[in-house]
């Protein structure tokens, strides 16, 4: 029995799903439910209840995820263990975030590591922020990088920073003229939003129902980009992070107006699966980030 086989069985428990655990390690659907057999036949017993329209483990397969999981965390220790003794900075980090963070906030950050540890390679994806949980719990990725963290059982939230919300506008639109604004002068103008189930748009949401505001978005996107591109040929004003503007504000495509006696801010997080073994390079990562990584002082 190799390390692999209990890697491939602990990720077809938490998935669920035979084709995500094929992604995951690289191989088919096939070769997945064939190492699933073998195990069965190794233990001489059944680990899959496959009476069942869901996937489900039997009593010994529960035993066996358990002890799959304690194996593969002593594995893993004992990598990270020999890399810093060794003091080797390497390997691949692999990094799921939304889009705001992924293409305004990271890219910096992240060509600091690449230079300071050249060694380590550095993999983003871009996605929802449900799926960048998803991708931390089903262990597709290493870190996770979100707006306005939700506490989740197998999850640990490492606060990384704060983003300032600015309202933006296009360079003739009237709100850009006067400086500073009342957030109650937003009543009656065209608004543009994030898609309902997006944390900030959610956030947005509840700063208007806290002025008593009623206002409904003449338009919704799915991510940072279309917000601007919409407010820049003026079909309405839009609430972002001040980070996600800069260079359209520095280019005057875009004016960056702030709220009079209000600072609205966005908590940004760093995830990742609790009790994963953070190798050298992870630590080196966080590091770089400017956080400080819990229980390490």
């Amino acid at each position: 029995m190799q390390i692999e086989n209990f890697k491939i069985f602990a990720d077809l428990v938490e998935t669920k799903s035979f084709s995500k655990s094929a992604k995951l390690n690289g191989i088919t659907q096939s070769a997945v439910s064939q190492q699933a057999r073998a195990m069965e036949r190794h233990f001489k017993t059944l680990l899959i209840d496959r009476s069942q329209k869901q996937f489900q483990l039997t009593r010994e397969g529960q035993r066996v995820y358990e002890s799959a999981k304690e194996i593969l965390h002593t594995y893993d220790k004992l990598l990270s263990e020999l890399q810093e003794m060794k003091k080797v900075i390497s390997g691949t980090i692999r990094i799921s975030t939304i889009y705001s963070i992924g293409l305004h906030e990271l890219p910096a950050y992240i060509k600091k590591f690449l230079h300071d540890y050249p060694s380590v390679n550095v993999r983003v994806e871009y996605r929802r922020s449900n799926l960048v949980y998803e991708d931390i719990l089903h262990n597709a990725v290493d870190f996770g990088l979100v707006a306005f963290p939700v506490k989740q059982r197998q999850i640990e939230a490492i606060p990384f920073r704060d983003d300032h919300l600015v309202l933006i506008t296009h360079p003739g639109h009237p709100l850009a003229k006067g400086g500073d604004i009342d957030i109650r002068q937003l009543a009656g103008q065209k608004f543009i939003g994030f898609d309902p189930d997006i944390p900030t748009r959610k956030a947005v949401d509840q700063i208007f129902r806290d002025h008593k505001l009623e206002i409904e978005p003449v338009m919704e996107f799915d991510n940072i980009e279309t917000v601007k591109r919409a407010v820049e040929i003026d079909h309405g004003i839009a609430i972002v992070p001040q980070a996600t503007v800069q260079q359209e504000v520095k280019q005057g495509t875009l004016i960056a107006v702030h709220f009079k006696g209000k600072d609205f801010t966005r908590p940004l997080a760093i995830l990742h699966r609790k009790g994963r073994v953070l190798t050298p390079a992870m630590k080196k990562f966080i590091e770089t980030l400017g956080v400080d990584i819990p229980g390490s002082s």
